[in-house]
């Protein structure tokens, strides 16, 4: 329990002298405020002003030895959480109806409100699971996460990092050099003394905040803040009460949060008001925190199971949404303002039922409505969930963030379409087509991805994969390339043989234990030549077949996972990924070869400091025991035909690399590194650090014949509209080639 008081807490760390000593320098910082500022007035809050004065380095390092140990002190709490927020469009226009992922708006209506009752559930160190009971709105479509208040409740500002790790907190001694602090004033409330700090960043950044703080000098605990920030093309505004109570002192009680949209002339504004009413508080105590930091949990066969965290689902069968039956849940009264936008509401959604009726009796009114569902589907996102169907996903057909540059591919485009279906037991049916497209080859190319779990404890499920992949050519080009010399190995003077794939892949997989996993299959390929010309079929066939049954083993030590009802889901592991992956063809089908493929690969993201990443992927394969004709085509080491997101492959992967090369070898050995910082390069830039919000140095080696070895470094940046990074290659010790990659991302994370 946190009522012993700090010193409770810092007893077990430093010694009897040392605690002295503290005392001491309290005194003597007591008595140099005392010098500094009038004398208190007696009885109700009174408060001097030191506006100006920096803050003392004691009183810093009171306050990070504070953050330090208060950071994982909450170690579980229940909570109801009331929302109340009021939308008012500023100005818009047409623009706004193309951004994804945003309200469905009415024309010539401005203000909109929105309210819901949740329980709230958290568990240390970062989980937190909400549970939607009630929800009365006067939005008539849609949803949008920029006006998603669930990141904000994620601030724990004694942490490094707040709001899901989007902001670097002010009170941590890792983080504390990105700002300025100043002792705005001091204020007593009785016998309490309270400092009112002022924060500001030291240059401007996405990842910095500014504002100010109360907080206690008798426990250096928070009692209340008041910070500014932007993230995205969303500025916001977070004030937060702290409790009073033993039990939440180290919480928020009443929220207050503005924020501002800002995008292309389109200004929005949210003002959201919480309260959250506690229903239980478990702290961790000295022993806790001892076997955490040393020994870890007692109970080593549960200790990965975090089922209690996430014990909170939403039940949509027993969601209130009907207005007039929400004023029962609402602790406060509404505004006569607010209530009057709940009756333009009522009156305009009676209007539009009766129109609705009426269009569908005649057939200009049929047509009217199909075109305007047409266009909907060109700029909007679809998520439909209906019960006894399923739910289905598209996105947008024009959607700049479906198309990706790379200087090898050019300009690309793809479509995804998603479709699940959940049971009532646990069982899942997933079903996801994408169809892309490349400008710069003129191809076209497709797959479809199903998979039904059946056993959603075990994680055992079927799946079929099929689709058309890159093209390729066959082992009779690798003995070519095996006889030239390093020296005068090129591509460009080689009239490549290229064949056509199309692929069939069957699976089974399931969980045997935690964190091992078993998948088997069939690969199955149909290659044809893309040009069968004479010359072609002289020396090779225009058709081959391939039958190979597949083994695949992936490890996670160590994997953290939660049941939500019989489904197990994994949530990561702090330990590396480990994959065995082997295939053997046999000439089972006509035009059939044999063959054997070997992969094995290694992956792993690991936070540093919670506020930098680094991620490694490493790998070698082989193909081997071949009697016939067959294809160097590897699963791990392998060119992607559609575009991918920036972040798909873990670790980083070669973007200067000639397509040619990943099918030109029958072994290869490869590592790939990548580290991300907040700041690194453009730390002295400021201009430049308000629009960035993360900085990445990319590396990677790969071992093969003719390439002994590859080297690609690489420097890239993330923002809120983009992601961009220039890469260098190096071939055997000569550089060969520059290249840049862009994606589009505004609105994508």
């Amino acid at each position: 329990m946190p009522g012993s008081g700090f010193c409770y807490i810092f007893a077990a760390m430093t010694r009897k002298a040392e605690c002295k000593w503290e005392m001491v320098r309290r005194i003597l910082l007591a008595l140099a405020l005392a010098v500094a500022v009038p004398a208190a007035r007696a009885g109700g809050m009174a408060q001097d002003s030191l506006s100006g004065t920096q803050v003392p380095d004691s009183v810093m390092e009171y306050i990070f030895r504070s953050a330090l140990a208060y950071a994982d002190q909450v170690k579980d709490y229940e909570a109801d959480l009331y929302l109340k927020g009021h939308m008012r469009i500023h100005k818009r226009n047409r623009i706004l109806r193309y951004v994804p992922s945003m309200f469905r708006f009415e024309k010539g209506v401005n203000d909109y409100l929105h309210e819901s009752v949740s329980e709230l559930h958290y568990t240390a160190p970062r989980t937190f699971d909400r549970k939607v009971r009630a929800v009365s709105t006067t939005f008539p479509g849609g949803n949008s996460r920029f006006f998603d208040i669930l990141d904000y409740l994620k601030f724990n500002i004694y942490s490094p990092v707040v709001m899901d790790d989007k902001i670097l907190s002010p009170l941590h001694r890792s983080t504390h050099r990105h700002y300025k602090y100043l002792l705005d004033s001091v204020a007593w409330r009785g016998a309490d003394q309270y400092y009112k700090i002022e924060v500001r960043p030291r240059y401007k950044s996405t990842q910095l905040i500014e504002g100010s703080l109360w907080i206690s000098t008798a426990d250096w605990h928070i009692a209340s803040l008041d910070f500014r920030g932007k993230y995205d093309v969303v500025r916001f505004h977070l004030t937060m009460r702290m409790g009073e109570t033993e039990q939440t002192r180290y919480l928020p009680e009443r929220i207050g949060l503005n924020l501002y949209f800002l995008f292309l002339q389109n200004k929005m504004e949210m003002d959201y008001t919480g309260w959250m009413r506690y229903k239980s508080v478990a702290f961790r105590n000295k022993d806790e925190l001892l076997l955490r930091d040393v020994l870890g949990s007692k109970n080593k066969r549960h200790r990965y199971n975090l089922s209690s965290s996430y014990s909170l689902t939403c039940d949509t069968a027993r969601l209130l949404q009907h207005p007039d039956s929400f004023h029962r849940l609402r602790p406060l009264p509404l505004s006569a303002y607010e209530d009057s936008i709940y009756r333009a509401y009522a009156r305009r959604r009676k209007a539009r039922e009766d129109s609705l009726q009426l269009a569908a009796s005649g057939k200009s009114g049929k047509a009217s409505v199909f075109w305007g569902q047409l266009g909907d589907a060109l700029i909007r996102s679809y998520d439909i969930d209906l019960s006894k169907v399923g739910q289905i996903r598209c996105s947008p057909l024009i959607n700049p963030l479906l198309v990706g540059y790379s200087p090898r591919k050019g300009l690309s485009y793809r479509q995804v379409f998603k479709y699940n279906k959940l049971f009532h037991d646990g069982r899942l049916l997933r079903l996801a087509p994408q169809v892309g497209y490349n400008f710069t080859k003129k191809e076209l190319y497709g797959k479809v991805d199903m998979q039904f779990v059946y056993n959603p404890r075990l994680n055992a499920s079927v799946e079929v994969n099929s689709g058309n992949g890159n093209r390729i050519y066959s082992s009779a080009v690798i003995d070519q390339l095996k006889q030239m010399p390093d020296s005068t190995f090129s591509f460009d003077g080689l009239g490549l043989d290229y064949f056509k794939d199309i692929y069939l892949n069957l699976s089974h997989a399931i969980e045997v234990v935690n964190g091992l996993r078993f998948w088997t299959g069939l690969s199955m390929h149909w290659r044809y030549a893309s040009k069968a010309t004479p010359e072609v079929t002289s020396k090779v066939r225009s058709r081959y077949n391939s039958f190979a049954p597949r083994l695949r083993i992936e490890w996670t030590p160590g994997q953290y996972y939660y049941l939500n009802g019989n489904r197990k889901i994994n949530v990561g592991s702090r330990y590396p990924t480990f994959v065995a992956d082997v295939e053997h063809g046999f000439p089972l089908l006509e035009s059939s070869n044999e063959y054997t493929r070997v992969e094995f690969s290694a992956e792993q993201q690991i936070k540093v400091r919670k506020i930098h990443s680094i991620a490694y992927h490493v790998g070698c394969g082989f193909f081997a025991k071949s009697k016939d004709i067959y294809f160097v085509d590897y699963v791990d080491f392998a060119d992607r035909n559609l575009p991918q997101g920036w972040n798909d492959d873990i670790g980083g992967r070669f973007h200067m690399l000639d397509g040619r090369w990943y099918n030109a070898s029958t072994h290869y050995v490869r590592g790939n590194v990548t580290y991300e910082t907040p700041f690194l390069l453009l730390y002295p830039v400021t201009r430049l650090l308000s629009f960035i919000q993360k900085e990445r140095v990319y590396a990677g080696v790969l071992f093969m014949p003719h390439l002994n070895p590859y080297v690609e470094l690489g420097y890239g940046v993330g923002t809120h509209v983009f992601d961009a990074g220039v890469f260098v290659g190096n071939e055997r010790g000569r550089f060969t080639s520059v290249g840049c990659k862009f994606t589009f991302e505004l609105f994508n994370r």
